[in-house]
């Protein structure tokens, strides 16, 4: 048996983080969903500028967009919810199967909007109306200026995938806004079924510190802050509050695991996805990681719920000069800052995509 079934039969859900036309034309999302039991797909600014930069099968939609005056970013959202809702589609199969726990898609707001809880709101309810698809999930940042943003979609009944989350306690904080939304949903007497995952990045912590502690805690650190995230949120469902939510027929908020590619070239490609196996969890995977473990037939223990060892690894890191918390801080910020270079990157694509196009025509 295949590691992504065995995956999937653990209970933990694989879903893809790439999106391209081509990935949609070629069949390969279908037989990822077939043959590899992917049960979803997320998106962002990266993912997309690659596949534009990559790809001439953007180029027809692009030509028949300027004709209609749709240049920038509103040409650009033209071709991502095409991309999107065909994927949508390729999994609501999935999506109505679980009853909307999973088959879900994201697609993330600007970046641009990162600080601007307002306009979030407003963007957020324009995408997920345009998409007409349930099982879209819209992408906000888990940052301090994004949580009202998340509270007041959530509030809206539009499904969130809270990204940019690197510590237990931006996880904790991203969990409250979700809460906050549901129980006004409550109070006015809605329907508290909302979807939402909260997504944890994990490699970039590596990274980071990768030639500043020894060479024992190599490409440990991702792993036990996982560990201690892992921990909170078995810890939540017993809450009173979230209790009485669950009682109103709300549903949890599923924890997800996203940077889960391995950047060490040394280390094993699956690091990741083995030592994060959990189930009611969700890894989302570049393809190549996707693709390797469906060369593998086993997966080995997983996660503990108790977090294991990972207090006395991040022990051991602060030990080794390593200021977690700060760190958390600070990756949040590069992160939102990269996704907004990739997004002026994205829309340079365009435009000089769309100058040579438009030239041609």
């Amino acid at each position: 048996m295949k590691a992504t079934q065995l995956l999937h039969e653990f209970g933990q859900s694989i879903w893809l983080d790439n999106i391209t036309r081509d990935l949609l034309d070629s069949g390969t999302l279908r037989r990822y969903i077939t043959e590899l039991s992917v049960t979803g797909l997320t998106s962002n600014p990266t993912i997309f500028d690659h596949a534009l930069k990559k790809s001439a099968a953007y180029d027809p939609a692009i030509r028949a967009g300027l004709k209609q005056g749709r240049v920038g970013e509103t040409l650009f959202f033209d071709l991502a919810l095409a991309d999107i809702t065909r994927a949508a589609d390729e999994f609501h199969a999935t999506f109505e199967r679980t009853d909307g726990v999973d088959g879900w898609v994201s697609l993330e707001v600007s970046p641009q909007l990162a600080y601007d809880a307002a306009s979030t709101i407003a963007a957020a309810k324009e995408l997920h109306a345009r998409a007409r698809r349930s099982n879209l999930f819209i992408k906000i940042p888990g940052t301090q200026a994004g949580l009202p943003a998340i509270e007041e979609a959530i509030f809206a009944g539009i499904p969130v995938n809270v990204t940019l989350l690197f510590s237990r306690e931006q996880y904790l904080a991203a969990a409250e806004a979700y809460l906050r939304g549901i129980e006004r949903r409550i109070a006015a007497g809605l329907n508290p079924a909302v979807g939402s995952v909260a997504s944890v990045f994990i490699s970039r912590w590596d990274v980071a510190v990768a030639d500043k502690v020894p060479a024992e805690l190599a490409n440990r650190l991702g792993i036990a802050i996982a560990g201690r995230t892992y921990r909170a949120a078995q810890q939540l469902p017993v809450s009173p509050r979230w209790q009485r939510a669950y009682n109103c027929g709300a549903r949890p908020q599923r924890l997800l695991w996203a940077s889960t590619g391995t950047k060490d070239p040394n280390a094993d490609a699956l690091l990741y996805v083995k030592s994060l196996a959990a189930p009611f969890t969700v890894n989302t995977m570049p393809e190549a990681t996707l693709q390797a473990l469906a060369q593998h037939n086993e997966l080995g223990a997983g996660m503990l719920p108790d977090g294991g060892d990972c207090e006395t690894l991040l022990a051991r890191f602060t030990e080794a000069g390593i200021d977690v918390e700060a760190l958390a801080a600070r990756l949040q910020d590069e992160g939102a800052k990269a996704f907004v270079k990739s997004w002026q990157e994205l829309l340079g694509v365009i435009a000089a995509k769309s100058a040579t196009l438009g030239a041609a025509a």
